[in-house]
């Protein structure tokens, strides 16, 4: 929940006129527009935050702050409810995390178990998955080696998140840098191969996950395919 957002909507509401809009619903002057502006951003923000509102009390304790008239709360008692909305609403985001990473560890799993079945793809002692869609043959890397790939990532459901091939250009990074199933499968391949790898959320973004859709506990498909390998002496 953002009230910084909400509240400077709410102060630069008080900085404009408060003319009434002429009963034909006109917006005729500046201050009518302005005003009615700020008010379609403050109930913009505020629906955005799936907020459960009286809003005639709104209007209500807007208007007597604006007009500097008695309110029914002090502020400090503002500041508590403000503090204690907060509060309530920090515990419903974490409850709904969890419930999100239960529900993504536990189809992960399943899809995991169900991966391991085929006949083309390979398992590591970590619990990493991969499958040989092309081999190569030129060098292999070890972890502290320098990389070029292209490769696309996605969630279980094939939801696409990442992709070097949509970007139009290969990506180059330290494979020690990067996330434990790349580091371990990257080495599994060769110049020119191309690997299809399915990583487990330990081996991926584990319970924290990642800022967009990547959630917790998250089960990651990765394609592949290893450009160059440079070692890291050569980089210094």
């Amino acid at each position: 929940m953002k009230f910084a957002r909400i509240l400077a909507g709410s102060v630069l509401a008080a900085s404009v006129s408060t003319a009434a809009i002429a009963q034909d619903d006109s917006l005729d002057t500046p201050e009518e527009r302005l005003s009615y502006t700020i008010g379609m951003d403050i109930g913009s923000s505020l629906s955005e935050q799936g907020m459960e509102l009286d809003l005639d009390l709104l209007v209500e304790a807007l208007r007597a702050s604006y007009n500097g008239e008695e309110t029914r709360l002090t502020q400090e008692e503002a500041l508590a409810e403000r503090d204690a909305f907060m509060q309530r609403r920090q515990q419903q985001m974490e409850a709904q995390r969890e419930e999100e990473a239960g529900a993504n560890l536990e189809a992960g799993q399943a899809f995991l178990a169900q991966n391991r079945e085929r006949d083309d793809v390979m398992e590591t002692e970590s619990g990493l998955q991969y499958r040989v869609v092309e081999e190569g043959d030129g060098a292999s890397p070890s972890a502290e080696d320098r990389v070029t790939v292209h490769y696309k990532g996605t969630l279980i459901d094939g939801t696409e998140f990442d992709s070097s091939y949509a970007r139009g250009e290969p990506a180059t990074f330290a494979l020690n840098q990067v996330i434990p199933g790349w580091t371990e499968g990257v080495q599994l391949m060769s110049e020119g191969a191309k690997y299809e790898f399915f990583i487990p959320s330990e081996l991926a973004y584990g319970e924290q996950g990642r800022p967009g859709p990547i959630g917790p506990n998250a089960t990651l498909i990765f394609e592949v395919e290893l450009l160059e390998v440079a070692d890291s002496e050569s980089q210094e």
